[in-house]
């Protein structure tokens, strides 16, 4: 299994938060295995394919659009103003979302990015979580969801959701950790100087 190389897919959008993109793009870029392989190939998805503006006016060019992606193992939709505010009535990306659950390993969340998931009806009657200020849109908005409070990620198997922002990271490593085992989880935490208990 650990032989395996997976594609991870990150969208990113207009006001992306930066954290919750780059932290994961980080860990499984930076995750090696025996002889130094990588067992992630990861890049970043917009719809258009077209330069983005994250945050605070990073710009970002993507890899992908979605007409030209790779088939991914894992995806990563991110939080953030543009999440929240935007990309949340975007129709093609919610029904891109609802299509790719079907044909990835696992689908996962970045802060509110967990608003985006649950509108494509993927959280239904499942434990998640978001940003801590964000919790009581989640619930709210989508009452199907068992909001989760007080915690850094929620694994629900094929849907992994995490909290705001530096919680990526977070749910990053125990990704590695699931897939990988606790050892190189460890390593890629030493070799980025992250502080986290695995």
């Amino acid at each position: 299994m650990q032989n395996k190389q997976r594609n991870v897919g990150i969208l990113i959008f207009d006001d992306v938060e930066v954290l919750d993109f780059a932290g994961p793009f980080e860990v499984f870029s930076v995750t090696t295995i025996e002889n130094q392989i990588n067992p992630f190939i990861v890049c970043t998805i917009s719809e258009k394919g077209n330069m983005i503006t994250a945050r605070n006016g990073l710009k970002v060019k993507p890899d992908y659009s979605f007409e030209d992606m790779p088939k991914l193992d894992i995806l990563i939709i991110p939080g953030g103003l543009g999440a929240r505010e935007r990309e949340i009535n975007n129709d093609r990306l919610i029904s891109w979302i609802s299509n790719q659950v079907e044909k990835v390993e696992l689908m996962t969340s970045v802060c509110t990015g967990a608003l985006l998931l649950a509108k494509a009806g993927l959280l239904k009657d499942k434990k998640a979580t978001t940003h801590w200020a964000s919790l009581d849109r989640l619930q709210t908005e989508f009452p199907e969801v068992y909001v989760q409070h007080g915690v850094k990620f929620v694994d629900e198997g094929n849907i992994v959701t995490s909290g705001g922002i530096s919680a990526g990271i977070n749910m990053s490593f125990h990704i590695v950790k699931r897939l990988l085992g606790s050892e190189i989880a460890r390593n890629t935490a030493k070799r980025m100087e992250y502080d986290i208990t695995i």
